[in-house]
């Protein structure tokens, strides 16, 4: 059933699976350690980093951001982690990460943790919260009920099979609302759900509409699903965006996955256009971040301390935030990772906290188990 949606804030959480390296995105290039471990960091010009505050420098494949950050609707935190630690799985990194548990072994439920912040919302429905994509997302699993959408999902009916359909659940509201609701998904993507072109037409559309979602760009089908549903009565979307795990040619691969998350963005922007962009905070996530060091074929292997991406028109952008730990032998981690010193968990606490009116021992006791909120980090205005 849909229900009144609990408030005007609207809340984006993307999973960047595979683990994102903070270092590579955004550099402490004047961390005096920095050259020793990563090299001489290309500055300016079309192919180097972007200065960001005399201090750190973005990736070039951010630059389509760069006005983003100069109206102070993007921003990083350095030096973050979940509470995982050593083993490096990406399996249980991202257990963990969706979960926002401290370990696996803890004997809490393994639903989401965005899914136990909804149920502490006032007013939430069907339509409030949305999982998109293919992947599975634990992050939205739980006693809450959220909405699912795939863009290779579709629908393609002809006239009168859509006509006998209505007419078929007209004497049940519940079943009519749902079937509303997906005639509703599968136009929104431009193809309409009635089709008079007979069954070949019908099967070529859909066939289509699959190929879309695997070739590159399908990122920006989901967010423009997503903006639109946030437009209209959801609060809340998640999905996730793979290709992070950079072991060899990092330069290559990580600067591709950063394009897809630019491109995720400026879409977001685009769409969620005006007062609800003003409302909106995109939280970017992985699951740990990569060893200081690059390896011997030019690449990370999984580390610990990484970074989180902000971005949208609710949060104090155009800055770093966070506590940078250094990169010195004796800072780093196990001697090979970046020091966390801030808990991901933390932050997204204080984030829903303001967004949501989620009192803090509501979140340290039920949606981040255990999490110590530290003081306001003052990310959102």
């Amino acid at each position: 059933t849909f229900a009144s949606t609990p408030g005007e804030h609207r809340l984006v959480v993307i999973l960047l699976r595979g683990g994102m390296d903070g270092l590579g995105v955004v550099a402490p290039y004047a961390d005096p350690d920095f050259a020793a471990l990563r090299g001489k960091l290309p500055l300016g010009g079309e192919d180097g980093y972007s200065d960001l505050n005399g201090f750190y420098a973005a990736h070039p494949a951010l630059s389509p951001l760069a006005s983003m950050w100069a109206a102070e609707n993007l921003g990083f935190i350095q030096a973050v982690s979940t509470p995982y630690r050593d083993k490096r799985s990406h399996f249980d990194g991202q257990d963990i990460l969706e979960a926002g548990i401290a370990d696996l072994s803890s004997g809490h439920s393994r639903d989401g943790w965005l899914n136990r912040m909804l149920q502490h919302m006032p007013g939430h429905g069907t339509d409030t919260a949305y999982a998109v994509g293919n992947d599975p997302l634990m992050l939205l699993d739980g006693a809450a009920p959220v909405s699912r959408w795939s863009p290779d999902a579709d629908l393609a009916l002809s006239p009168q099979a859509l006509r006998l359909a209505r007419l078929v659940m007209q004497d049940d509201p519940a079943m009519a609302q749902a079937l509303e609701q997906a005639f509703d998904f599968a136009a929104s993507d431009g193809d309409p759900v009635a089709i008079d072109g007979g069954a070949a037409e019908m099967m070529s559309i859909m066939q289509q509409d699959m190929k879309a979602a695997r070739a590159t760009g399908a990122e920006t089908r989901i967010a423009e699903f997503a903006a639109n549903r946030l437009r209209a009565d959801a609060r809340v979307a998640a999905f996730s965006l793979n290709g992070w795990d950079t072991h060899n040619n990092q330069g290559r691969t990580l600067g591709r996955a950063l394009d897809r998350l630019s491109q995720t963005l400026l879409s977001l922007q685009k769409e969620l256009r005006g007062p609800v962009w003003d409302r909106t905070t995109v939280i970017a996530m992985t699951e740990f971040g990569r060893t200081a060091r690059i390896n011997g074929t030019g690449g990370t292997d999984h580390g610990t301390g990484g970074a989180m991406i902000l971005a949208g028109g609710a949060i104090r952008g155009g800055r770093v935030h966070g506590d940078w730990p250094g990169l010195a032998e004796v800072d780093l981690y196990a001697g090979r990772d970046l020091m966390p010193t801030a808990d991901v968990r933390s932050h997204a606490g204080w984030i829903i906290h303001h967004m949501f009116g989620i009192p803090r021992s509501v979140i340290a006791r039920d949606i981040f188990p255990g999490v110590d909120l530290g003081s306001d980090p003052g990310l959102l205005l």
